[in-house]
């Protein structure tokens, strides 16, 4: 499989601190990768160094070859990388709509016809949204939330689209709809990172995982070698698992 990103030696920190220590992988065309750990343990500012947000102290990032050291933010969104956030970052008064079409911005050259098919993709993908198009994000559930940032991200049409603890903050109906669209784009042939605390969803989207804990990566393989390896088990997945619920 062509590798679609590669992270060598990545070191991050804040001042002295550091909060990844030289970690490596790679991700392939089509492949969704996790990263699962307690909080604090790095995910999140994973993200944010592949975005761009937060400069790396030492290490490489080359998404398609290209080094993306010295790219800003918006550069690399322009390569094809997106993330939906934590937060998720919605505008209160801004509609549904008009945050799907922010995400189409620097695609804004295409033409009208397009980025109104680019939405009907979106509609199609995440119906309730579609239902909701004319009302304002502050005005909308947890989940409703997460799928117009998903769908606002996804209306870039990314190459890499990276999930920041998509289940975090939701009712347990809500979180099974929302990995039931991400489990979707995965079969229309996405590549994705998604960095989850809870491992058993985590586990039933993705192809390989890592297991993040203070900066470091402890294990790392297939997902189903994962969830049969003893200190997954014991840690993420057990009967006394902290996470499971989250």
């Amino acid at each position: 499989m062509t590798k679609l990103l590669e992270v060598s030696g990545l070191t991050v920190g804040y001042g002295e601190a550091v909060a990844l220590d030289a970690i490596s992988f790679d991700v392939a065309r089509g492949e969704f990768v996790t990263f699962i750990g307690p909080n604090g343990a790095g995910k999140t500012t994973l993200l944010n160094s592949l975005m761009g947000v937060l400069r790396q102290k030492s290490g490489t990032v080359l998404f398609k070859g290209e080094d993306l050291t010295a790219l800003k933010p918006e550069t690399r969104v322009a390569r094809g990388i997106v993330i939906v956030p934590e937060r998720r970052e919605l505008f209160p008064q801004l509609s549904v709509e008009d945050h799907l079409r922010l995400g189409a911005f620097l695609r804004r050259r295409e033409g009208r016809a397009k980025l109104d098919a680019g939405l009907e993709r979106i509609y199609a993908l995440l119906p309730k949204l579609k239902e909701r198009r004319r009302q304002l994000a502050g005005t909308l559930s947890g989940g409703e939330q997460q799928m117009v940032a998903v769908g606002r991200a996804l209306m870039s049409e990314p190459q890499l689209l990276m999930l920041d603890e998509p289940s975090i903050g939701l009712a347990p109906r809500i979180t099974e709809e929302i990995f039931e669209t991400i489990a979707r784009l995965k079969a229309d042939g996405m590549t994705a990172i998604i960095v989850e605390q809870n491992a058993h969803l985590a586990f039933s989207v993705a192809d390989r995982g890592f297991v993040l804990e203070v900066g470091n990566v402890v294990a790392s393989g297939m997902a189903d070698e994962l969830r049969q390896d003893p200190r997954v088990l014991a840690a993420y997945l057990g009967a006394g698992d902290r996470y499971r619920d989250a």
